[in-house]
């Protein structure tokens, strides 16, 4: 059988020339002249990878989307994972893990940029004494999760194009952290074009387009891609803890909460998300809502402020389920979303993008917001669920993200915090703490390894824990 010719430069140039136009995109092909044959063959790649209905439908649907009805939405009552049959769930939960039906996903696509590094940002020094990286953190806790129930335990990291390669080699370098190269994946998430405000793809440079990872909700569309969804279901792996990768405090397996996503009669087993109660009106986070009995998480940026100031009888936040971006889903879950083709909405933000100038090719560094960024977010998926399980937890056990240099959420809080969680679980073993007597702040910084212990519980069996902690140590156990 002859093999089909592939169609010439002339002929590819032709038919991406006559899509373009009919979507107003035509400024991509204005340098054709003055680029090789190698150059065009790469443009014409990337002209053909674009969705263009869907750029020109999103655009569009943003343009004109009306501002949420604050009365037709109502707070999320989520379940308080320290007020559910905690053995009951953890019995569950445990049993799911010891069969080997437990994936672990992180998604690690970011650079450290704000934190005054261009590394991936699973690579930066996270923990209180020792700076072990994040990755190394999780790293940890898998291992401690596969030897506590005889588990596999595959982790898969999403990456993305500008940092994979330094990923791979970061685990290369570091042994893949005595895991083994065989069970940590990466796989790389997809890229979407930036626009500018008139809604045209804009250039880099005279031969490629401005492209910027997918987002978060990407991670549906990669682990697709990839075969890894297919393959998860082949190996009998029918749950996904997901988490990102700049919260070291995160449990990437969590027996309770994975046995209340299959075993809470509020889960239909599809996705089920962690939240924590938000600080205050003004914190940045999206938070968990309901309307009608479907869930789905608003963004901090959409809410209007008579709900993001709203307050219950007892002068609570009324809205204050904040999302913290961990998740469990079940895979059959992930792979109905696939087969039947929803796929998650786009959501745009104004940003600085460095482009050319689609006339002249001049490069523009700009000083302001110049264009808009598109990406899916994760928490999309929630409203596909026939019941999501929205489960609450404590900052001081789960939440302590490094996403700014300094201030909050930097390095120095979240050590801060890590350093509070390891001082409550030693308490509850019987252990004195030095602590502030005004302000009950712990005086040691402590780091916990998650290879000595996975919770507070696990702890207790140590046999080598201090009597008292005093003021100004720095212990790691």
């Amino acid at each position: 059988m002859a093999t089909a010719q592939r169609p010439s430069l002339d002929e590819r140039r032709s038919a991406a020339a006559a899509r373009l136009r009919e979507f107003g995109q035509q400024h991509l092909l204005h340098f054709w002249d003055r680029l090789s044959d190698v150059a065009r063959s790469s443009l014409l790649d990337e002209i053909d990878a674009l969705p263009l209905e869907m750029l020109q439908r999103t655009f569009a649907d943003q343009s004109a989307a009306p501002k949420p009805d604050p009365h037709s939405i109502l707070p999320v009552d989520p379940v308080v994972m320290d007020r559910v049959d905690t053995e009951r769930y953890v019995r569950e939960g445990s049993a799911v893990i010891a069969a080997n039906r437990v994936a672990a996903f992180t998604v690690a696509g970011g650079q450290g940029t704000r934190l005054g590094s261009d590394a991936p940002k699973g690579t930066f020094p996270a923990t209180p004494i020792l700076r072990k990286s994040l990755f190394e953190v999780f790293a940890e806790s898998i291992g401690a999760a596969r030897a506590r129930w005889s588990a596999r335990i595959p982790w898969l990291i999403m990456t993305s194009p500008l940092n994979h390669d330094a990923t791979g080699r970061f685990f290369a370098a570091h042994d893949w952290f005595g895991l083994g190269q065989e069970s940590v994946h990466l796989i790389v998430q997809g890229t979407l074009p930036s626009l500018d405000r008139a809604g045209r793809v804009l250039l880099a440079t005279e031969s490629a387009i401005a492209l910027n990872p997918d987002g978060h909700g990407g991670a549906v569309r990669a682990l697709d891609q990839s075969g890894w969804l297919n393959r998860l279901a082949r190996e009998g792996i029918d749950t996904l803890s997901y988490f990102q990768v700049d919260n070291p405090l995160c449990k990437p397996v969590d027996a309770l909460f994975i046995g209340l996503h299959h075993a809470h009669p509020d889960s239909s087993g599809e996705v089920s998300s962690k939240v924590v109660a938000k600080t205050s009106a003004a914190e940045k986070v999206g938070v968990f809502c309901q309307r009608g009995n479907s869930r789905f998480v608003m963004e901090y940026s959409n809410m209007p402020r008579e709900m993001t100031e709203a307050r219950d009888a007892e002068g609570a936040l009324l809205h204050r389920a904040g999302s913290i971006a961990v998740h469990v889903f079940g895979v059959p879950f992930l792979q109905r979303l696939v087969r039947e083709g929803h796929g998650l909405p786009l959501h745009r933000a104004l940003k600085k993008v460095p482009c050319i100038d689609p006339e002249t090719g001049t490069h523009r560094v700009p000083t302001e917001p110049n264009a808009f960024k598109l990406e899916s977010f994760i928490f999309d998926t929630v409203p596909a669920a026939r019941r999501a399980l929205v489960a609450q937890t404590t900052r001081t056990e789960e939440f302590a993200p490094i996403k700014n240099a300094v201030g909050e959420d930097s390095p120095a809080t979240s050590s801060a915090l890590q350093s509070e969680r390891a001082a409550q679980w030693l308490e509850r073993c019987g252990v004195r703490i030095a602590r502030d007597a005004a302000t009950g702040r712990c005086l040691a910084e402590i780091e916990l390894s998650p290879r000595t212990a996975l919770d507070a519980a696990a702890l207790a069996t140590c046999a080598t824990l201090p009597a008292r902690i005093g003021a100004g140590e720095r212990l790691t156990i």
